[in-house]
């Protein structure tokens, strides 16, 4: 009885990590350290649609290698800059799992101090062959959906 209440009591009061399961743990790889969603190191990571999104920006930096992709900013983060520590230090990961799909809200800062560095990002994500993939990311704070961006300059992806 003892244990049981101890563990009970641990629970309730523990607030360390953001994580919150194992969806949240495929999303908390792009913010421990923050790393650049967009990447092509990370693309098994995705899954359709955003990974068609990807493909069209990778042909526009081929075909055009000076110019701005159609992905300029990070879509984990929805900005360009930050502070790694802020963002590692105020995140929040709150899951929500109904078979084989999930949604994760990350919630954190850009930086230490003002309103505009607050941050609210939804993460849909798809179990493909027991893993949790990112279908689909969107931004609460500034109302974009990274599937619904508009890509040009790379014509079909390859």
């Amino acid at each position: 009885m003892k244990s049981g209440l101890l563990l009970a009591l641990s629970v309730l009061t523990y607030s360390g990590t953001a994580s919150a399961g194992p969806a949240s743990d495929a999303v908390m790889f792009f913010y421990s350290p923050v790393k650049f969603a967009a990447d092509p190191q990370f693309r098994d990571r995705f899954t359709d649609p955003v990974i068609k999104l990807f493909q069209l920006n990778d042909a526009a930096i081929k075909k055009h290698p000076d110019e701005v992709a159609c992905i300029d900013f990070d879509p984990a983060l929805d900005a360009q800059d930050y502070d790694d520590k802020t963002v590692a230090d105020s995140l929040k990961l709150a899951e929500s799992i109904e078979g084989d799909k999930a949604t994760v809200t990350a919630s954190f800062d850009l930086f230490a101090e003002g309103d505009d560095s607050k941050r609210e990002m939804v993460w849909d994500l798809r179990q493909v062959d027991g893993s949790w993939k990112v279908a689909d990311i969107a931004s609460k704070s500034n109302s974009w959906k990274l599937s619904e961006l508009g890509c040009s300059g790379g014509e079909e992806a390859d």
